[in-house]
């Protein structure tokens, strides 16, 4: 009989703070080193959200942490994702399909019977590898959560896995955040602590010495690495609070593209490509002076379209996009945006919302209708021809998914793409619709700025109406393992490999 896959697990002094990425680095740093290896996050709160080949939905950061792995994501590596809706209620998806909309209270209630289906999912992974890289979320020293958690301490001590705090040293504070984070620990879940790592540090590392030495003096814990920052890696922000703390981008511009930053944005992500172009400047924006002197208005997805449109109005960004849609600028929609920008949607179950029908800003000629049912799926889309963004990458087939609520009808003869595989099935199904002029277009399709030749023709169109030449290496960077292979080497220069691996009783290097 196979023994089970030990276990490491990553914790932190609070959300933001670098587990992620960190956790992709570890998994491609011990995948290369010839181990199978594969993530875990027990519960997850995000909207970004990934679709796994079976149609199932987890959250982005594991699917992008399997990828570093070079396996396949499953929904063993996030059996439990939640996803706001509102201040005091998130939807709940078990093993990649929505079960229920509940407030935190409520779903305190079920985790009883969400704890074996932890379990079930880290055996199943523990089986099937020889390494399980966890993520907790935000930070095991959370103490009024500490009684009902489901993501740091309980999944540590349900692993049986050693653990490394975290922290962030850029936020400042950072000894006395990982002090204080050790001190608030019962005595249990201290003597599972086996190593600090301090992340995102500029500058000479030497320069921290003397507090590393004290940290280690007060907790009898070493510090194993001082990680650098990283300012491109390829593991997507998982908080829409971490849009609010971004660096301004550096070095000239020649087109800026601003992202409404909708209170319930989701599936941010889809612009991190358009992002790392030469010469691209992206910008989360909020307010209507916000939209100035910039070449492309985006409405990206929502987890709460009809709330968000209400939003849209009230801060008069509806009525400044629709303004300038009129005067001939760009605008994009995805997926919930493509929503806002139609007629109407209607809500006839109150999926959303008690209001049966709510008017869109009537840019496209579409109306959305929403249902119980949800879609999430993979696709391949073949991209149409006609005046608009993708006009020059006609033709070319693009991978994608769809992750939505609602059917939307299209009263126009304008499509953007056709939908040739959904799934493993083959099919021909529209997606998407522009308006007669081409400035503006919506659709349903998440990750389409992945593939360099759809990114390529949308900012050189957007660079032909702005008068300005076209960047020769635009859609050249084609993305894939060699970012993780970075990553990997950089934070692996950065920590105590082999102390790591001894701490999950793995050769290093592998014999």
């Amino acid at each position: 009989m196979r023994a089970v896959a030990p276990c490491l697990m990553l914790q932190g002094t609070g959300s933001g703070v670098g587990k992620s990425v960190l956790t992709a680095a570890l998994c491609r740093f011990f995948a290369r080193a010839g181990y199978r290896v594969a993530p875990f996050k027990s519960q997850n709160m995000a909207l970004n959200a990934a679709v796994t080949a079976d149609g199932l939905e987890i959250g982005r950061a594991q699917a992008a942490q399997a990828e570093a792995a070079g396996i396949e994501p499953s929904v063993d590596m996030n059996p439990i994702l939640l996803k706001p809706e509102a201040d005091d209620r998130s939807q709940v998806v078990v093993r990649g399909v929505s079960v229920a909309t509940v407030t935190f209270r409520e779903y305190a209630g079920m985790r009883s019977a969400l704890v074996p289906i932890v379990e079930e999912s880290l055996a199943r992974l523990r089986g099937a590898h020889d390494l399980v890289i966890i993520e907790g979320a935000g930070s095991p020293a959370e103490i009024n959560l500490r009684e009902g958690e489901l993501v740091n301490m309980s999944v540590a001590r349900m692993a049986d896995a050693p653990v490394l705090v975290v922290g962030d040293i850029e936020r400042g504070g950072v000894f006395a955040a990982l002090l204080g984070t050790v001190e608030l620990l019962d005595p249990d879940a201290r003597a599972r602590v086996s190593g600090f790592v301090i992340n995102k540090f500029r500058g000479d590392p030497s320069l921290l010495r003397p507090g590393l030495d004290e940290l280690t003096a007060r907790t009898g814990v070493p510090v194993l690495g001082v990680v650098p920052y990283l300012a491109d890696v390829p593991v997507a922000a998982e908080d829409s609070l971490d849009l609010d703390g971004q660096a301004p981008s550096t070095g000239p511009s020649v087109l800026d593209i601003a992202v409404v930053r909708l209170p319930r944005i989701a599936n941010f992500d889809d612009f991190e490509p358009l992002a790392r172009e030469p010469g691209v400047r992206v910008r989360f924006v909020r307010a209507v002076a916000d939209l100035a002197e910039t070449d492309l208005i985006v409405l990206p997805g929502s987890k709460s379209t009809v709330g968000d449109l209400g939003w849209l109005r009230a801060c008069g960004l509806a009525e400044a996009i629709s303004a300038a849609a009129a005067g001939g600028l760009p605008v994009l929609g995805v997926c919930g945006g493509f929503q806002m920008l139609g007629v109407s949607i209607r809500d006839p179950h109150g999926v959303e919302s008690p209001v049966p029908v709510t008017a869109g800003l009537g840019l496209l000629p579409v109306i959305t209708t929403f249902g119980k049912e949800k879609t999430t799926v993979r696709v391949r889309a073949r991209v149409l021809g006609g005046p608009g963004p993708f006009a020059n990458a006609a033709g070319i087939e693009a991978a994608a998914y769809e992750i939505h609520a609602g059917i939307t009808e299209v009263d126009a003869p304008r499509r953007l793409f056709e939908i040739v595989e959904r799934g493993d099935a083959s099919t021909a199904e529209p997606d998407g619709a522009a308006n007669t002029r081409g400035n503006v277009a919506g659709t349903y399709l998440h990750g389409l700025f992945a593939n360099p030749a759809v990114r390529r023709a949308l900012l050189h169109y957007l660079a032909r109406l702005g008068g300005v030449s076209p960047d020769p290496r635009w859609g050249t960077r084609a993305g894939g393992p060699e970012g993780y292979d970075h990553l990997a080497e950089v934070v692996a220069r950065s920590l105590d490999v082999p102390a790591i691996a001894k701490l999950v009783g793995l050769e290093f290097p592998r014999a």
